[in-house]
């Protein structure tokens, strides 16, 4: 990660892992471990270049922004001869995801770039802890200050097997957008004049959205179920 007029931040991500990302800010992610990685990327894109959809810049690649300038102003741009500049610009073919030679090396990460930028929801005290019914650790300015640069707040919610998450909504008109980490159950949403515009069954991979002063509820199924919402308020 590289923030604005920041040193590079080479941050070693784990389950559970919640990773705060301004607006403009550029990253790289990489797999070096034999395993599959799931990222769940979620945020604003009102403002994007298309609204609804992420804008990526790629700096290289088929699609990438220094692609499009010529050997000239590229070269002029990094102080270096045009023949490393057909290297740095034209060696990546592909686009978004890419495969990396297993001769390159890769910055190792660094334990204390963890900080301010990252959260580890499964590792964090819980703020709410029923007994046979279920928890609830919430992402906000407090322990991660750097989402009230972004202005979106989260909380991940587990469930044991056939509890209920009991009717409730945002008060400072946020909007949530869940997605069903693991197990099934049942949802309803109840929209401001009393009528349910949502009554479905849900599970692992779905993702849903409770519109701003709609009331949601979910009951889980007999093995549980846990969720991850982002929240548009960081408190």
């Amino acid at each position: 990660v590289v923030l604005p007029e920041k040193d590079e931040k080479v941050i070693g991500l784990r389950k559970g892992d919640a990773i705060a990302l301004p607006f403009g800010v550029v990253t790289w992610w990489y797999n070096k471990e034999d395993t599959e990685l799931i990222i769940l990327f979620l945020g604003d894109t009102s403002k994007g270049h298309n609204a609804g959809s992420f804008t990526y810049y790629y700096l290289t690649g088929t699609n990438g922004i220094f692609t499009g300038f010529s050997n000239e102003f590229v070269s002029r741009a990094w102080d270096v001869d045009e023949a490393t500049v057909k290297v740095l610009v034209g060696s990546q073919s592909g686009e978004g995801i890419v495969k990396v030679d297993g001769s390159i090396k890769l910055p190792e990460p660094k334990k204390e770039d963890r900080n301010r930028l990252v959260y580890n929801c499964e590792e964090a005290p819980l703020d709410v802890d029923i007994k046979n019914g279920g928890r609830v650790v919430v992402l906000n300015t407090k322990n991660l200050p750097l989402v009230a640069e972004i202005g979106l707040g989260a909380d991940l919610v587990k469930l044991d097997g056939d509890a209920m998450f009991s009717p409730g909504f945002s008060c400072d008109s946020a909007l949530q957008v869940t997605y069903i980490v693991s197990g099934s159950g049942r949802v309803q949403v109840v929209g401001v004049d009393g009528k349910r515009v949502l009554e479905t069954t849900v599970k692992a991979g779905q993702l849903f959205i409770v519109p701003r002063f709609f009331v949601v509820s979910k009951i889980c199924d007999p093995d549980g179920m846990s969720w991850f919402s982002i929240i548009t308020t960081p408190e």
